[in-house]
């Protein structure tokens, strides 16, 4: 049993996501640009984490995502299940008709694994993966304050050109 890409990506992009948001939305092509995901690929991941309110989209200019509640209430299992991942080690699906419609011997085997997964990712928040990667950051000397969007600090820097031309 393996978490496929969707999963990995989606929850990659949350953490992204979640580092960013409070300077405002966080545009998919910047998310895009700094995870090396398609931006097509974003696109439909995002639509379902929208569907699931795990994140806000604004529209218009300064526009893009925010989290659609706190990281902290946002688990890694909740991201996985909004984008659809399966998280099952057994043949079956949970069916129990492993083979010829019978119940395989290493069925309960399986079973278990799949409740010591989600409850380990139902563990796991958010908060928890973005702080963790804030921690990571700071020890590689990567000043926190250069985590907004791209957008934003391009904005921040014709402001401060306007303001110096007019002063």
């Amino acid at each position: 049993m393996r978490l496929t890409t969707k999963g990995r990506f989606a929850v990659t992009a949350m953490i992204d996501l979640g580092l960013r948001q409070h300077h405002g939305p966080v545009t998919l092509a910047a998310i895009s640009q700094r995870q090396q995901i398609s931006l097509s690929y974003l696109e439909q991941l995002f639509g379902k984490l929208r569907r699931h309110a795990l994140v806000e989209s604004t529209r218009g200019p300064g526009g893009g995502y925010t989290l659609g509640r706190g990281a902290a209430d946002i688990s890694v299992a909740d991201i996985i299940y909004a984008v659809d991942e399966p998280l099952d080690a057994t043949n079956c699906g949970g069916k129990g008709n492993c083979e010829n419609d019978q119940r395989c011997m290493t069925h309960e085997l399986w079973s278990s694994l799949n409740r010591v997964m989600v409850d380990y990712l139902d563990s796991v928040s958010l908060h928890d993966l973005v702080e963790k990667q804030k921690s990571e950051m700071i020890q590689a000397g990567i000043n926190l304050s250069q985590l907004q969007d791209h957008r934003r600090s391009h904005r921040v820097v014709i402001e401060e050109k306007q303001h110096a031309v007019m002063s």
